[in-house]
């Protein structure tokens, strides 16, 4: 790689940071019966894999949603939340790979591109509930959070398609999209 392209994958990768820590930090909507909120930061998850790949994606993804949750007042969600949003980029940045180099377009690419979305979604679902069954010792308690959890992904995922779509031809290292 490039000098040039390095440097812009390192800026490109802080910006996605920056943009994930807004997006989940500054517009929240309040979960009361679960003591947290829901946001709209996994829309930049998603599109931080989107222009960065599956690599530099995770990292401004889990970085990025760890730090809105240390300026929230969520400390004790940091490692739950860089690791939930982390593997959510690896499977959508993994899969999304995998559609471009098949050559995989139209229609099928949309629905396939949506399914990992949907994967990744559960799985960062899943991996809250069990660290919240770990951290309240009950295995119902947790459940409060699921249906919330998954309006989250699925909002962000929407949102994340229709940026993209937007961002179409935008260079970032050796990749455009």
């Amino acid at each position: 790689m490039k000098e040039q392209d390095k440097i812009r994958m390192l800026v490109t990768t802080a910006l996605m940071m920056c943009m994930t820590m807004v997006m989940t930090f500054i517009i929240r909507i309040p979960i009361p019966a679960t003591q947290g909120y829901i946001h709209l930061g996994d829309s930049m998850v998603y599109l931080s894999v989107i222009l960065l790949g599956w690599k530099y994606g995770a990292v401004a993804a889990g970085v990025g949603a760890a730090m809105a949750d240390l300026l929230a007042g969520y400390a004790q969600y940091i490692p739950v939340t860089f690791a939930a949003k982390a593997v959510m980029a690896i499977i959508v940045g993994v899969a999304f790979k995998k559609i471009v180099e098949n050559n995989i377009d139209g229609t099928k690419g949309l629905v396939l591109k949506v399914v990992a979305m949907a994967v990744a979604g559960v799985v960062m679902v899943a991996i809250y509930y069990a660290a919240e069954v770990f951290m309240y010792g009950n295995l119902l308690a947790p459940l409060v959070g699921v249906p919330m959890n998954c309006l989250q992904f699925a909002v962000g995922g929407v949102l994340a398609l229709a940026m993209s779509k937007a961002l179409k031809g935008i260079r970032v290292g050796k990749t455009q999209f």
